[in-house]
């Protein structure tokens, strides 16, 4: 008998696949955490990651790197990759994108913890590196969101 526990995941696998280059949130897919009763750290390091200026419509290219702490539900990494993708033709500043992705990743899986930084490439000889997370509020997680987002230059 078929092992039916990843049906819900329509892109992985598939023969075809199609690549957004418009903003799409929807491609996102999440699969159940075997591993709830314990915390531990998932990490992603997308090291091609584009978007464009929204004042210029020069492209930005960056690494984004992902960590959460996952609860009940986890990001399936190719539509990750492809959610990613649709940020090719996508307009906004560093620090929108990074924000953006974050909010998206917290609606879809409700993480313990997060945090997103982007490593962009530098354009008129600045780059900017932005950070953002998020701790389940009320929780250890909250507390160290506001930890790691007083310390999160020493984690370099």
């Amino acid at each position: 008998m078929a092992d039916r526990t990843h049906e819900a995941l329509t892109h992985l696998g598939s023969r075809h696949t199609e690549y957004r280059r418009d903003y799409a949130p929807e491609v996102l897919e999440a699969f159940e955490n075997k591993h709830p009763e314990h915390d531990y750290w998932v990490r992603f390091n997308c090291p091609e990651f584009t978007s464009l200026c929204p004042i210029t419509g020069q492209p930005d290219f960056a690494e984004i790197r992902i960590q959460y702490i996952p609860d009940v539900k986890m990001v399936e990494s190719k539509s990750l990759k492809l959610y990613l993708f649709s940020f090719r033709d996508h307009g906004d500043f560093h620090e929108d994108c990074v924000n953006i992705i974050m909010k998206d990743l917290i609606r879809l899986m409700e993480p313990r913890y997060i945090e997103v930084t982007g490593i962009f490439t530098p354009r008129g000889g600045i780059a900017i590196w932005p950070y953002c997370n998020y701790g389940r509020p009320g929780t250890k997680y909250e507390k160290m969101a506001e930890y790691r987002l007083m310390n999160h230059d020493l984690q370099r």
